[in-house]
């Protein structure tokens, strides 16, 4: 008997395809998106984006600059993307605006007159000769990655200037050198001014980077600054309502989508079909309750931030009535097209749980799309998820006004209007079953 449970069991288990799928291809799913995340980080960096500004144009901030261009974890930028071929170079107006609309994490200033006295083993008393790390603080690895890489770049890349600023060091604090060493001290200063001179006529990302045996000393003196976050009162909390709320959101418009599956089921849906209401207008109207439950649930998300976590809310008004609108009409769409697509509640169930954990995981709901390899992060952007969290971290985190919206506002209506008419399309097999 207990054989013939145990066949009776797979036997509904492999009829129910709702149950296989999600027993099996949601675990394997899921696997492959975080190894593909996480698989191949023990060993490396990830890449960051690096605008330098250089104010000096020495042959000390030469080579720097192209130590940092022979950082693998580094894309260093110096000028904006541009189809014009001699476009200007970043300026440090430019390069903390770039920061701020989150073009790129973290920018270095430095500034004229740097590349005589480039290092400070004691703090520099000349702040005005301090380079400058512009940050944006969501990202908090960024910043450090960068300031490693640059000590590194330092003691790699300008070994003559470091040499030379360290005899001046030395002779303060022993007093000087004797007429020999400092006839070889010279000697040897010489030829790594030449070695510099010659590097300084090949192109930058020409240049091969070499291990030191000098850790992440500090000796480059850098002032961080945070452009973006500085100020603000605890607003990276929207990130994670944000987040969280559309994953959650996702759930919620699937399952209310779901009671076209019960009229189905009760009858009640051939009953509403025979009267003056067509499918088209059963269908808007789901769309617009759903859509303002979404939107409710939002907006209770976000007063809850506001009220418990000290979220920036009521300021940020019309930028969160955009972006909570047009992500509550995505998501509602979402939920009509599976509906429509299913054909019992278990099935509906099964395929929203997969789909909506997959597409969260990849736009950013479970981890930072910026901590994500680039390919993940491009594939993120078939996602509701990492359009929505965009714009209300434009919103809520770089202040920026509702005309900067628009990138995330036309692909979210997009969305919307393209599931939705999709899911007009499926649900015509209700009309003539």
């Amino acid at each position: 008997m207990i054989f013939a449970i145990v066949r009776t069991a797979f036997t509904g288990l492999r009829r129910d395809r709702a149950s296989l799928a999600l027993s099996f291809v949601l675990p394997i799913a899921f696997f492959s998106i975080f190894a593909v995340i996480f698989g191949g980080q023990h060993d490396t960096i990830p890449q960051v984006k690096l605008i330098v500004v250089d104010q000096d144009h020495s042959p000390a901030s030469r080579n720097l600059l192209r130590g940092l261009h022979a950082e693998g974890s580094l894309l260093v930028i110096t000028r904006p993307d541009s189809k014009e071929k001699a476009a200007p170079d970043f300026t440090a107006a430019t390069a903390e605006a770039a920061v701020k609309a989150g073009t790129v994490p973290v920018a270095l200033i430095i500034p004229a007159g740097w590349g005589q006295h480039p290092i400070a083993f004691n703090g520099s008393d000349d702040k005005a000769s301090e380079i400058q790390l512009l940050n944006d603080q969501s990202d908090a690895i960024a910043p450090q990655v960068v300031s490693g890489l640059l000590q590194k770049a330092a003691m790699t890349a300008m070994p003559a200037s470091m040499a030379g600023e360290g005899e001046k060091y030395m002779s303060s604090y022993i007093g000087g050198l004797t007429p020999e060493q400092k006839k070889l001290w010279d000697a040897n200063l010489a030829r790594l001014n030449d070695s510099e001179k010659r590097r300084d006529e090949q192109p930058a990302t020409a240049a091969k980077s070499t291990s030191s045996g000098f850790g992440d000393g500090g000796i480059i003196p850098v002032h961080t600054r945070g452009v973006v976050g500085e100020h603000q009162n605890k607003n990276m909390i929207s990130f994670y309502a944000a987040a969280i709320g559309v994953m959650f959101l996702l759930f919620t418009a699937s399952g209310s989508a779901g009671s076209l599956l019960d009229e189905q089921d009760s009858g009640t849906l051939d009953r509403v079909l025979s009267s003056h209401v067509t499918m088209t207008t059963l269908l808007a109207g789901k769309l617009t309750f759903n859509t303002m439950l979404a939107f409710a649930q939002l907006t209770v998300m976000f007063l809850w931030g506001w009220a418990v976590f000290h979220l920036d809310f009521f300021t940020h008004i019309p930028g969160f009535f955009v972006m909570g609108l047009c992500t509550a009409f995505a998501v509602a769409a979402f939920g009509m097209l599976l509906a429509s697509m299913c054909h019992s509640r278990a099935q509906l169930g099964a395929v929203s749980t997969l789909l909506i954990l997959m597409m969260s995981a990849l736009g950013g709901s479970m981890f930072p799309r910026f901590l994500m390899p680039e390919s993940v992060q491009k594939a993120g952007l078939f996602t509701i998820n990492a359009w929505a969290i965009d714009g209300f971290t434009k919103v809520f985190w770089r202040d920026q006004p509702l005309s900067e919206l628009w990138p995330q506002v036309a692909v979210l209506l997009g969305i919307g209007v393209v599931l939705f008419v999709t899911a007009r399309r499926v649900a015509r097999r209700w009309e003539f079953s």
